[in-house]
């Protein structure tokens, strides 16, 4: 059981001089990402689902050890609403396979106007494999009830937590499996304020505790503006220690 810690994302504009030196191109900004963290949540998928040759593109590229979870596509999770899911189960999951054992979490991020819909829930989770882990990310607070989390502890699946302002911090323990998404500190705008020391000590305290209760964990910094997320990562890796965050 590991803590694994990274970002939302690898490839910003606005993380050169914080991530990657100047004129590095997009194409080579992973490289540097790999040098420091052994984990991250592909977002690009959300807006835009990758044929099964990218995913397996990617798997070439990273080291052994690495974990990559992957955001569910908007056409699934938004557009959809969970409704009628077979053809992009399907599509997901054949990209997923492409991962072999790089592959970490599938995320189901919800809209926010989603309100309950125990049946679509289940549906989806229903058709996903037992060896893809999930977690979804409820931002309605409608969701954060015994009953929903029945359903996601039936099928093995976590409720994403995540700190935010605004955003419903649904706290269920369904799973061996933990998922954070960091948005930044609810005292701030949302994915643009860092965290503090003390705010992350704090998180770095209750991840070793779900570490040493046997749980797998990933967090992802959702924090990318300013590199806020780049540095907040740094920082609790820090503060994890190499026997529980591995770092590269």
């Amino acid at each position: 059981m590991t803590v694994f810690v990274g970002t939302s994302g690898w490839s910003y504009d606005h993380w050169v001089d914080v991530l990657y030196p100047p004129r590095t191109p997009p194409a080579r900004r992973l490289e540097h990402y790999l040098r420091e963290f052994r984990t991250v949540e592909l977002n690009t998928s959300f807006y835009r689902w990758p044929p099964p040759e990218r995913f397996a593109a990617w798997r070439e590229q990273l080291p052994p050890g690495f974990r990559l979870s992957v955001k569910a596509s908007r056409y699934l999770t938004h557009y959809r609403r969970l409704g009628s899911p077979e053809p992009w189960v399907e599509r997901m999951v054949a990209g997923w396979r492409e991962l072999g054992d790089a592959a970490a979490v599938l995320l189901l991020q919800l809209r926010a106007d989603h309100v309950r819909d125990d049946e679509r829930l289940d549906r989806v989770l229903e058709l996903l494999p037992d060896d893809v882990r999930v977690a979804v990310e409820f931002r309605d607070a409608s969701w954060d009830d015994d009953a929903v989390a029945d359903v996601l502890a039936r099928h093995g699946a976590a409720a994403c937590l995540a700190d935010g302002a605004g955003v419903p911090a649904v706290q269920r323990d369904t799973s061996a499996l933990r998922y954070v998404r960091l948005h930044g500190p609810p005292r701030g705008p949302l994915y643009a304020t860092g965290y503090s020391d003390d705010e992350l000590r704090a998180w770095a305290d209750r991840f070793a505790a779900w570490h040493a209760a046997g749980q797998d964990v990933y967090a992802y910094f959702n924090n990318d503006i300013g590199g806020h997320a780049v540095r907040d990562a740094r920082t609790l890796c820090r503060l994890l220690g190499p026997d529980v965050a591995p770092t590269a």
